[in-house]
């Protein structure tokens, strides 16, 4: 109860950028440090940030091929028919960059004081872990000109391939921070993801460092010369997440209104016990369904609930995992009744789980691929398996049962059966991403082409491929119109993000 007294304050304190305009809000007067005032401004940030990755990306799970849209449902323009507008679809903008001015503030009041260079610290990281997501969905964003209010109106719009680099260069900086300050004050449980264990955050960032550099590495422009792959090995020692360490937040969920585990409330029962409205609206996609069925995967039960036979009568028991396939809108057994959410026990555990925001099994999988490409040192087939493992047990499954699984024979399994490495470890990335970071496996098919997701079937669909990208908020266009101007032309079927295949 403690820890939600503290978030509670702290959304008080973080609440107002919601009533100012995104990036400009300024919550804390940089030139005026309050130490007192740093753990709130911290807890009720990073509650903001895991909120924005638990609730924030429903439609991209659609489009990264894990869920479809409820059958019992009009069918959505925007998400099924790729109808994308200015205003129907703005991804997290508006959230993220009223979260970074919290973040931004945070490091601005913490470097004024040697003492609080932790907080400085997990802001840094943070500022980097809240642009990557901006990036990876628009692009080039606001970036050295934002969170200037005084003096910048209407900030710039940086390139993403800058922003990225510079990002490298801030996690950088802030593990120097902490190695440098030992005896800084620990944020304690005001760090509502390691309680204080700076440890975790060097993982954190070292694992953050290695997921940038994995997305420039593919890119024409980026051969393994690129500083954000040549630096890898500076902090190597750090280590990086793992099936040990990951970063999971915990405010203190409770089952009451408004404090339950976002995940659990949206997907398994609310805090009156009623179905939660995102697994109500969001049904499991049959192309991930078919896939785990067909590789004997038991985390297809994790994952997703059972439901009856397809057309069989009320009270039949629920007995398999089945999905709909994206855009079809032809037949009543794709209601509700015969189709599976994110329900699953390893998703829905309790109301009072903790909420990922960098999973040590996406972590294990970017480290297996690196060194699969030589980018880096490690045995990628024990870092592969490594990473199966991980997500087994990350869905409350056993490493027995994993073993088992990556034993068969099977292409894109077992690492000596896989014909294309590379293929192998992106699609179990993708499968461990499952239910709880659409966003990240939505960009692990933009960059890879892995695994091949089907497109909508709608026959009102507008474009032939998933789109590539979302659109700039309207507020972008109505108030920083000639900065947005110059970025050209957004089609959303072929603008590419950067660091996107």
């Amino acid at each position: 109860m403690k820890k939600f007294v503290l978030i509670a304050a702290a959304f008080i304190v973080t609440g107002i950028a919601g009533c100012k305009k995104d990036y400009l809000s300024q919550e804390v007067n940089p030139n005026n440090p309050s130490g007192a005032s740093l753990p709130l401004l911290l807890a009720g940030a990073l509650n903001n940030s895991t909120n924005i990755v638990s609730t924030g990306y429903p439609g991209y799970m659609v489009w990264a091929g894990y869920a479809t849209t409820s059958g019992n449902y009009v069918p959505n323009a925007t998400i099924n028919q790729y109808q994308i507008t200015n205003t129907s679809f703005n991804g997290t903008w508006t959230s993220w960059y009223a979260t970074l001015a919290n973040f931004n503030n945070i490091q601005a009041a913490a470097s004024k004081d040697a003492s609080q260079a932790n907080f400085q610290a997990i802001a840094m990281i943070m500022k980097a872990y809240g642009f990557q997501h901006l990036v990876d969905q628009f692009g080039d964003v606001p970036y050295t000109q934002a969170f200037q209010p005084s003096t910048i109106l209407f900030p710039a719009y940086d390139k993403g391939s800058d922003i990225y680099e510079d990002l490298g260069k801030q996690l950088d900086a802030a593990i120097a921070l902490i190695h440098a300050n030992g005896s800084a004050v620990s944020p304690g449980a005001s760090d509502i993801v390691f309680a204080g264990n700076m440890t975790g955050w060097l993982k954190f960032a070292n694992s953050l460092k290695l997921r940038l550099a994995l997305r420039v590495s593919g890119t024409p422009a980026a051969p393994k010369t690129d500083p954000l792959i040549t630096d890898l090995a500076s902090t190597a020692a750090d280590g990086y997440l793992d099936g040990t360490t990951e970063a999971i937040a915990n405010p203190g969920y409770q089952n009451l209104a408004g404090k339950q585990n976002p995940i659990y409330g949206g997907f398994g029962l609310d805090a009156n016990g009623n179905p939660g409205g995102t697994g109500v609206y969001y049904r499991a996609n049959a192309f991930e369904v078919n896939l785990l069925n067909s590789d004997n995967d038991p985390r297809a039960t994790a994952i997703f609930n059972l439901v009856p036979p397809p057309g069989s009568p009320a009270g039949t028991p629920a007995t398999i995992v089945r999905g709909n396939i994206f855009g079809d809108n032809s037949s009543n057994n794709l209601t509700n009744n015969y189709t599976s959410t994110f329900s699953g026990p390893g998703i829905t555990k309790s109301s009072s789980q903790g909420q990922p925001l960098f999973l040590g099994s996406e972590s294990l999988f970017l480290q297996a691929e690196a060194a699969n490409r030589g980018l880096t040192g490690g045995d990628a087939q024990a870092l592969y398996e490594a990473g199966i493992t991980a997500s087994f047990k990350e869905l409350g499954l056993t490493a027995a049962q994993a073993a088992t699984y990556y034993g068969q024979a099977i292409n894109g399994v077992s690492w000596a059966a896989s014909t294309d490495k590379e293929a192998a470890i992106i699609t179990q990335k993708w499968i461990a991403l499952s239910g709880n970071f659409p966003f990240e496996g939505w960009n692990e098919f933009r960059r890879t082409g892995y695994p091949n997701v089907p497109s909508s079937i709608d026959p009102a669909k507008v474009l032939t491929n998933t789109p590539y990208r979302v659109l700039y908020p309207l507020s972008e266009l109505t108030t920083n119109t000639a900065n947005l101007a110059k970025e050209g032309n957004i089609d959303v079927s072929t603008s590419k993000i950067f660091c996107m295949k």
